[in-house]
């Protein structure tokens, strides 16, 4: 275990002074855990958080932080009597194989993560000097009864089995929820956190995070440094929201996600699974522009990346290229082919998701229905040892074991085994060997994040010259491979070529492995050359290139935005806005409405004076009260400009006498109570509504929860109460169809929260605000202090009309403008105020000034 804080690790190793910037950051550094336990208080002491301004320091190429639960490092004891350890490079780590494939020419590269071996606490100080100096590696030291919890507790008996489909109904099944486990996950969450600190530049510096057993470190990074620029990458599936909802911890786990600037998903599904969790658990909603979908969260755009990983290419073709891959493929030529046999080949590790059994039943059925094919079709299981431990994984090896011997003394004869089992963990070119000889590579796991099988499958049956050579084949020869999938699994949608099944169903897959058998060989062969173009094109370079490039045009407004953090523990997030937006102080415009002497005050309704989530929508006595005594002054006009029906308001404001309102948009005004209504534009006919009601009428019909409101000029469908993802998907359809049978109508078809709404043409709210100023303007009362407040997006018409007006001649010169808007969001309101509580605080903080100012 580390027991020193370094301020630049690297530096340090190198033998090189640190930089300033990393000398002020030394001394908030925390020490790393050295002894058995949980930290309670998930919560950084703010003295550690490092300042969000742009750092001086620029280095000379791009680094990028790859964190993971492991580094990419073999571990071995010295075999010599000196005590110690060796270190080599993985060669088969993605997390490797992405570094080689970007190359370090145009980028630094460190790695964050555990060993696979325990280390002494006496030599994690030498090991951590020789991995930094040799492997840019920075090891992070878990005590042994901290890593179990995390690893084989949370991660493997929660996290993984819920991912894939597996509720903890019972407590086999997965386990039931346990918070001391939980507890462990987010200490060692933060232990990874610490490490990072440790040799992050936060103003330069890329973090890639990995899979699953990290998933709350964007949190505790964000926590530190506001603008650090951070990707995740799941490499497992997302599931559905109603699995993901049984999670105790979900909210947690979402907004830990969020405080990523880039979320990457192998497939649509698992990113559609993502999405719909935000919009139903957390009300955030998600947008496609120019192809890239993005969630607006508290100010920051999260982007979200689906690509599914590709193989190390060169890594595989010089394998191939072994001569000890072509002395196994010869042997298992004589081994099969030679024999009159066609062997059909399983990859798979030994856990419950892969769906070994199903196969080996399948492989039977085949047998059976086929009984010409006793003899001469072998199917080679290739078993990998479990990542986890526990009774289920016993199971699956038991009842494989038992498949096996069954169908072989049921099928078998002299010279003849249908099933082979390999359970001993094989050498990666043997294993390639066995692609090379296999005629169809058979992948039926029940659910898997990616599973790049197929993938070194098809690069394998490309081969090289020398492997024809072995095979026997022409140099022109063509090449054929089948591949017989699940649906279920992240690479299926990507090999359009294989034969995809049910692997639930064994008759399908016992059929799809007939059929892979007796294919035509120019059909086969059109399907191997199918999927090698996309497969060699779609590398673990091209993936990562991919995703780095769009993690750099995620985070390129960084510097330019503000950034403070809010919320405790893992509910904290980010705000980042415009540097000119900023909170609207009480003591600021107290003090303008008190200097000035002619008043423009325009405010909303619904989510400005009341809440959206309100029940009763009817004003309060003291919002009555607040409007009155701000009308009470001849030198103010107060106006409130509403989306609801004149009728409603008329009759909710009918004690404010010098009231001026605007109802639906601005369609119809008036300047004071006993005023008659006016309208803003010239009064249209509504013959409309015969058609777009009928059309409401129906997604009414077909949409639960959802109500229409009918107005004077204008139709709303609300779909407030409806389930969030089929009301959005039937707004989308509903907008369409609308703007459809409407495009010769004189109206605007447009979309809000929660509504898809039909107004007539010209009709906003910043027709009103426009008004309003030309009117005080022919009366000689220009405005020296200008008021508006609004949330949503058709106030944001008002503030643009505000703002343009600021150097014309409707508000006097110098004047007061505040234009503010509900929430901290991007808006042309240079102000902010949280909520509806904070604005009618403000109303009552002016109504108090005016009440003492105005003569009695």
């Amino acid at each position: 275990m580390v027991s020193r804080s370094y301020s630049n690790l690297l530096e340090l190793a190198s033998g090189e002074a640190p930089s300033p910037s990393f000398t002020r950051m030394s001394r908030r550094i925390p020490r790393i855990m050295t002894v058995a336990g949980i930290m309670s208080d998930i919560d950084d002491d703010g003295s550690e958080s490092v300042s969000s301004e742009p750092s001086s320091s620029s280095p000379q190429k791009d680094r990028i932080i790859i964190v993971a639960n492991q580094l990419p490092i073999k571990v071995s004891r010295k075999t010599d009597s000196s005590k110690g350890w060796t270190f080599s490079w993985d060669e088969n780590s993605l997390l490797l194989q992405l570094k080689d494939g970007l190359g370090d020419d145009e980028m630094d590269f460190i790695y964050v993560g555990c060993l696979k071996e325990d280390i002494h606490p006496n030599d994690q100080d030498e090991v951590s000097q020789i991995l930094l100096e040799t492997f840019k590696c920075v090891p992070t030291f878990l005590p042994p009864d901290l890593f179990s919890r995390y690893y084989h507790g949370f991660c493997k008996q929660h996290l993984w089995p819920l991912f894939h489909y597996m509720l903890p109904l019972s407590p086999d099944l997965g386990g039931r929820f346990d918070r001391s486990l939980w507890q462990a996950y987010v200490s060692v969450n933060k232990i990874f956190a610490d490490r990072i600190m440790e040799v992050i530049n936060p103003e330069d510096d890329f973090v890639w995070v990995h899979d699953y057993h990290l998933m709350v470190l964007p949190t505790f990074l964000r926590k530190r440094f506001n603008r650090v620029k951070l990707g995740f990458f799941l490499h497992s599936p997302f599931p559905s929201s109603e699995i993901y909802k049984t999670l105790p911890i979900r909210q947690e786990l979402l907004r830990a996600l969020l405080n990523s600037d880039l979320i990457g998903f192998h497939t649509f599904d698992y990113a559609r699974h993502f999405l719909s969790c935000c919009s139903r658990m957390l009300g955030l909603s998600y947008e496609s522009k120019r192809g890239y979908i993005g969630l607006e969260y508290y100010g920051r755009t999260v982007s979200i990346k689906i690509l599914p990983v590709g193989i190390d290419l060169g890594q595989l073709q010089s394998v191939l290229s072994l001569p000890e891959t072509e002395a196994k493929v010869n042997e298992l030529i004589n081994q099969f082919s030679a024999q009159g046999k066609t062997m059909l080949l399983g990859v798979d590790d030994m856990d419950i998701f892969k769906g070994i059994s199903l196969k080996l039943l399948a492989m039977e059925q085949l047998l059976l229905q086929h009984p010409e094919k006793k003899g001469k079709v072998v199917l080679v299981q290739i078993a990998n040892p479990a990542r986890g431990k526990g009774k289920d994984v016993k199971e699956v090896q038991n009842e494989a074991y038992a498949t096996v011997k069954r169908i072989n003394e049921t099928f078998g004869k002299p010279g003849y085994v249908p099933v082979i089992l390999i359970d001993q963990p094989l050498k990666f070119y043997e294993r390639i060997a066995y692609y090379v000889v296999a005629e169809c590579c058979l992948v039926t796991a029940v659910r898997d994040g990616m599973n790049l099988i197929p993938y070194e499958y098809i690069i394998s049956r490309q081969g090289n010259d020398n492997l024809d050579k072995v095979l026997g084949l022409e140099p022109s020869a063509h090449k054929r491979s089948m591949l017989v999938v699940s649906e279920f699994i992240g690479c299926s949608p990507s090999l359009s070529g294989a034969i995809r099944v049910n692997p639930w169903n064994i008759d399908v897959v016992a059929e799809a492995m007939d059929s892979a058998l007796v294919m035509a060989k120019p059909e086969k062969q059109l399907r191997h050359e199918k999927h090698y173009k996309y497969v060699s094109t779609h590398d673990v370079a091209y993936w990562a290139r991919s995703f780095l490039h769009d993690l750099e045009r995620t985070c390129k407004d960084h510097a330019r935005r503000r950034c403070w953090g809010i919320g405790f523990g893992l509910s904290f997030r980010v705000v980042a806005l415009d540097p000119n937006f900023r909170k609207l102080a009480m003591e600021h415009i107290v003090s303008a409405y008190k200097r000035t002497t002619t008043r423009a005050i325009l405010l909303d309704y619904d989510g400005t004076l009341m809440p959206q989530n309100s029940i009763d929508k009817k004003p309060s006595s003291k919002t009555l009260d607040i409007l009155n005594i701000l009308c009470r002054d001849k030198n103010n006009i107060v106006f409130l400009v509403s989306t609801r029906r004149r009728d409603t308001l008329d009759g909710w404001f009918s004690s404010c006498e010098k009231l001026g309102i605007a109802a639906e948009h601005g369609y119809f005004l008036r300047m004071k109570r006993d005023d008659e209504w006016q309208t803003c534009v010239p009064a249209v006919e509504c013959n409309w509504k015969q058609i777009a009601e009928p059309v409401m009428q129906l997604y009414t019909e077909t949409t639960d929860g959802s109500v229409i409101e009918y107005k004077e000029t204008a139709m709303v469908w609300c779909y407030e109460d409806a389930d969030p993802d089929f009301g959005s998907c039937q707004a989308k359809e509903l907008l369409n169809h609308l703007e459809s049978v409407l495009a010769n109508e004189p109206v605007t078809v447009k979309t809000g929260p929660n509504c898809v709404e039909v107004k007539p043409q010209g009709v906003s709210k910043g027709l009103v605000a426009k008004r309003l100023l030309c009117s005080m303007q022919e009366k000689e009362m220009s405005p020296d202090f200008v008021l508006c407040i609004g949330d949503d997006r058709s106030d944001e018409d008002m503030f643009e009309v505000i703002k343009s007006s600021i150097t014309g001649p409707f508000i006097a010169p110098q004047a007061e403008v505040f234009a503010c808007t509900v929430g901290r969001k991007p808006s042309k309101a240079k102000y902010y105020l949280d909520d509806t509580g904070e604005i009618v605080r403000l109303m009552q903080g002016l109504a108090s000034v005016a009440d003492r100012m105005v003569p009695i």
